[in-house]
């Protein structure tokens, strides 16, 4: 029954007037009433929608190879997901993104949009649901608990690929500034106290690998979120879902994404277990910690521009105060710092809420989701800014550098092989006391010729081993 403006619609707690436009049901409608937690739609994750029409679609094709649906609603079903993962009608998705039940909100959401969507292809009404029903035919064989699970881990797998993708970007870029600072001298430290020399292109290789390794360890935790449990329907036991569905669902759902996904060998478990969200969250906590320290590096190395380390030039790229004119700040480092913290927070969240759940079934997931996608698309985003509006553009202070070297005690540790132990203490004495560096005092000292300091300054001298 419809009105101009509205159509009825019905669920076991009664009777509801729906938008007449909107492809959502009653169900959706509850959920609107029910959640409004941060006033962020599942539609605020793309990937997500996408990637629960990508699970439909699915399981769509296996309930028709099967028997279970006939070809006229399956082309239709297929249809309104394939147009849905192009992008089409995501503004209908329309539940929080953190609710309770489970993720049934977004399941029902899910449901409704491509049934309403199916009726309007084959030249129905919406609501006409004794044609297609968003429970009866568009979720069969299914359960919102092996639905919503799965389809979180075809969009966090998207999202790990675009987020390894940016730490690419931003790795290639602390490579190239490597080899651009190949024969920069300075100083190195430890405990914040100087150390011995190296180049400044050491100093930003190590940013380099340490992204290669995250890298990696992303990579690593993709597999374990791979594995789905598809075809578990409520608890794992494959109630309602017809024998040999679990194998041909997944096995469409590979071909329609491209990513090989295999089914859970125990689906019991695996339907209760959120051990890989645990995992994927602990690797992304680990990709915020190395950015943040990197982060805190370039502060600190830039910290001046006269009474700090000044060893490396950050680009401007705004002014830094409302009241000291000239004064212009590391921005882009610190909001990568702010990702940072927010990411160990998120993975906070994931901890707490993947032990909270309870016998066979994590009713916790939606905020699991939440906290991951935030997480992986913060990071991405603090890659692709960190890389493009700060590392590119850094330059040294050339020559500063080179004077710390001269200057620092801590040089008579290169000194030591070419003047012994015995004079190295008597230079490093002197130049402690009376300010000098040391390259100065071991000239005035006769123990050192400036030709022979000249080689041992040289960066290929001072940063290898002697042998």
């Amino acid at each position: 029954m419809t009105t101009s403006s509205f159509r009825t619609e019905h669920d076991l707690l009664g009777e509801r007037q729906v938008t007449a436009a909107a492809y959502y049901g009653i169900h959706t409608l509850r959920a609107l009433e029910n959640f409004p937690i941060t006033g962020t739609p599942i539609s605020a994750y793309p990937r997500l929608v996408e990637a629960l029409a990508s699970v439909k679609e699915a399981c769509a094709l296996a309930n028709n190879q099967l028997g279970l649906l006939d070809d006229r609603k399956t082309g239709a079903i297929v249809q309104a997901c394939r147009e849905i993962r192009a992008g089409k009608y995501h503004d209908q998705f329309v539940v929080d993104v953190i609710q309770g039940g489970a993720g049934t909100s977004t399941n029902m959401n899910a449901n409704e949009v491509i049934a309403n969507r199916a009726l309007q292809i084959l030249g129905l009404a919406f609501g006409d649901y004794k044609e297609i029903h968003p429970l009866e035919h568009v979720n069969l064989s299914q359960s919102t608990n092996d639905v919503y699970p799965t389809s979180v881990k075809v969009a966090l797998r998207a999202e790990l690929t675009h987020l390894v993708e940016a730490m690419e970007v931003l790795r290639r870029d602390f490579e190239a500034k490597s080899h651009e600072f190949a024969d920069v001298l300075k100083m190195g430290r430890t405990q914040m106290q100087e150390a011995v020399p190296m180049t400044l292109g050491q100093e930003f290789s190590t940013y380099a690998v340490m992204l290669a390794e995250d890298q990696q360890r992303l990579r690593e935790a993709e597999l374990l979120i791979q594995e789905i449990n598809l075809g578990a329907t409520a608890i794992g036991t494959g109630i309602n879902a017809p024998a040999g569905y679990a194998a041909l669902a997944c096995n469409y759902l590979s071909e329609i994404t491209g990513v090989a996904y295999v089914t859970a060998a125990n689906l019991v478990e695996a339907t209760q277990d959120a051990g890989a969200f645990v995992q994927v969250s602990g690797v992304l906590k680990r990709v915020a910690v190395k950015l943040s320290k990197v982060s805190n590096d370039l502060r600190l190395l830039s910290s001046g521009p006269r009474a700090g380390f000044a060893e490396i030039n950050l680009p401007p790229v705004q002014a830094g105060s409302s009241i000291m004119p000239g004064k212009v700040n590391p921005v882009i480092p610190e909001v990568v710092n702010q990702i940072a913290f927010e990411v160990i927070g998120n993975d906070v969240t994931v901890s707490f809420a993947a032990e909270g759940g309870q016998l066979q079934l994590n009713a916790f997931e939606p905020i699991i989701a939440h906290n991951l996608f935030n997480s992986a698309i913060y990071l991405r985003q603090a890659c692709l800014t960190l890389a493009e509006k700060c590392v590119r553009g850094i330059t040294a202070n050339r020559e500063r550098l080179l004077q710390t070297v001269e200057n620092s005690v801590g040089l008579v540790t290169a000194l030591n092989p070419y003047i012994g132990y015995e004079n190295a203490t008597a230079v490093a004495k002197e130049a402690h006391e009376t300010g000098k560096g040391v390259a100065e005092v071991a000239l005035a000292r006769g123990l050192l010729t400036r030709e022979q300091l000249n080689e041992i300054l040289r960066p290929e001298t001072l940063t290898r081993s002697r042998g």
